[in-house]
């Protein structure tokens, strides 16, 4: 991955005077094109590296052979571990890479790096239809900054409803859901969660952030969007399943479906969200060949209704038809 290259290129300018392209190649086990590549990479994404031609030449990081990376801006060593931070996607390499190169960094940046490290969550499991891509949100990198550098930000926010408000916030991190950032932070109502491309405005007080003990950005996540799923879903749909339709289940309902473990007949009790019982009963209407729903009564008594109309009007079946109908039969009969 080139990510993991560029991170090692790096922590190899840090520990040398100098490097050349055929050094690098014979450290990382690449081509000298792909290692020539990546120092110039380096260069145009503002890491302040230089190359010098001749005898004694090479690639050297600016102010000095032993550097302790000062070159670095605080803005730029944010910015990496924003990319490959600990709570991103990156792969172990990386992440073992930049636990090293926080120990290179000078001391004032270091807390920021860290912090940037752990202020992003990705969840890829998105609410609702599936929208195509947006460029980033207007005050998505002026809160990234204040949750990295822990200060107070006074919130104008448009709700769904399209009321404003205005509040001053603790940024706790930032969340990436699908399409849409979130921002996690601490409010005088408590814990809330604020969708980046609704607010209006955001203004640092210069007040340092109140970060609750043992905060952790992934947990508070978790718990939030349970906290939501449960109103988007709230009937529960109790029901057995065959174990061969638990894949079905799983790719017609995703994370509404909670696997509670075997049941007493060797199959599988489940429980499924929805937002109403006669809606959630047409959804599980075409899976009978896999589930029997055990409760509420409610959904019960619409999947009987469903079938009902089903016989009536499809009573009269082609001569093939009959065939098919006994498939059916079949597998209902197995459960």
């Amino acid at each position: 991955m080139r990510t993991d290259r560029l991170v090692a290129v790096l922590l190899l300018l840090q520990r040398r005077a100098r490097v050349t392209a055929a050094e690098v190649a014979r450290e990382l086990e690449v081509s000298e094109r792909t290692a020539r590549r990546d120092l110039d990479a380096l260069a145009m994404a503002g890491v302040p590296v230089y190359s010098a031609r001749g005898r004694g030449g090479g690639w050297r990081l600016v102010g000095g052979a032993r550097t302790d990376l000062s070159g670095l801006t605080a803005g730029e060593v944010r910015a990496l571990f924003l990319v490959a931070g600990q709570a991103s996607a990156a792969t172990p390499a990386v992440k073992a890479a930049l636990r090293k190169l926080v120990h290179a960094l000078p001391e004032p940046f270091r807390a920021q790096a860290e912090a940037a490290a752990s202020s992003v969550v990705t969840d890829p499991h998105r609410w609702g239809a599936v929208r195509g891509g947006h460029p980033p949100p207007r005050f998505l990198d002026a809160l990234q900054d204040a949750v990295i550098r822990g200060v107070r930000v006074r919130l104008g926010y448009t709700d769904r409803d399209g009321a404003e408000t205005e509040r001053t916030v603790d940024p706790l991190g930032i969340v990436v859901k699908g399409p849409s950032w979130y921002l996690v932070a601490a409010t005088g109502a408590g814990r809330r969660s604020f969708r980046v491309d609704r607010v209006s405005s955001a203004e640092e007080t210069g007040e340092p952030v109140h970060r609750p003990e043992g905060f952790d950005l992934a947990e508070s996540w978790r718990a939030i969007t349970d906290e939501v799923d449960r109103e988007r879903t709230p009937v529960r749909a109790r029901a057995v399943c065959a174990p061969d339709g638990v894949g079905v289940l799983r790719l017609a309902f995703g994370a509404r479906l909670d696997v509670v473990g075997p049941a007493a007949d060797g199959r599988v009790e489940v429980v499924i969200g929805g937002q109403d019982e006669r809606l959630l009963a047409g959804e599980l209407a075409g899976l009978v060949a896999w589930v029997e729903v055990t409760g509420p009564p409610g959904v019960r008594e619409h999947l009987a209704g469903i079938g009902g109309a089903l016989v009536e009007r499809y009573r009269s079946l082609p001569s093939d038809s009959g065939r098919r109908g006994q498939f059916w039969a079949r597998s209902v009969n197995r459960l």
